[in-house]
């Protein structure tokens, strides 16, 4: 199904309705709802709203003036013409900005929420990493570099690589610190993307939330370990 935000067109699945309260599930930057094909068919007995971000999946690949609080604008508008007014929310990654900012500035639709090794917190910075970026600023500005930024953003859009820029630099920790739903935190112990620092420090930020860590997961902690990973959604869903 196809939802028109501002003339985007947004990709969505709802499945098994009226069965639960919506579970909505937000997938990581460059991938689309597919990958939560393991979890839906392990919960049967549960409603489901999969969601495409634009400009991945099956939703619009083109986008223009879109930053991180247009997708949080969108996910809120598809919630009302859904008649969603509280659901659960699961966001991997890029999905999990989604739910932290979501989480705290409208506290009445999420009932609670699963962070799955989100992005959002600024990252440790070291002398030498910042010399090197330097020295990458000084090479570009004379022409000895013509390339730029991870691979990510290199196969962007001139427009997308505006609104990856406005994604990665808005750093969450003030979302954080006002949330205050039943929030599982789970993260892979070798995330080399977002490391585990960052899940001990939303742990902390969140007053009510619960840190898993999945031994030799990766930033797909839910593909690498998806037995464990089920275990403590399901784990969390009876509590909540």
């Amino acid at each position: 199904m196809v939802y028109n935000y501002n003339g985007v067109k947004v990709y969505y699945e709802l499945e098994n309705e009226g069965k639960s309260r919506p579970i909505v599930l937000l997938h990581g930057w460059g991938r689309d709802n597919s990958d939560y094909d393991k979890l839906t068919s392990l919960m049967k007995d549960k409603t489901f709203l999969r969601v495409d971000f634009p400009p991945f999946g099956k939703s619009d690949n083109s986008l223009v003036g879109w930053n991180i609080y247009t997708y949080v604008g969108m996910l809120m508008s598809l919630c009302d013409y859904l008649k969603i007014t509280e659901a659960d929310f699961i966001g991997h990654s890029f999905g999990g900005r989604i739910v932290i900012i979501l989480s705290a500035v409208k506290r009445s639709l999420v009932h609670s929420c699963i962070l799955v090794d989100s992005a959002g917190m600024k990252p440790k910075r070291s002398i030498k990493y910042k010399a090197r970026v330097l020295k990458y600023k000084i090479c570009r500005k004379f022409g000895y570099i013509t390339g730029q930024g991870s691979e990510d953003y290199r196969v962007l859009s001139p427009e997308m690589k505006e609104t990856f820029k406005s994604v990665v630099n808005t750093y969450l920790e003030p979302y954080a610190r006002k949330m205050s739903i039943r929030t599982l935190i789970i993260w892979g112990s070798s995330d080399d993307a977002t490391p585990v620092y960052m899940a001990k420090r939303l742990h902390k930020l969140i007053k009510n939330s619960k840190l898993v860590i999945l031994e030799n997961g990766g930033h797909f902690s839910f593909l690498d370990c998806p037995l464990e990973f089920f275990t403590s959604v399901k784990e969390f869903y009876e509590e909540v």
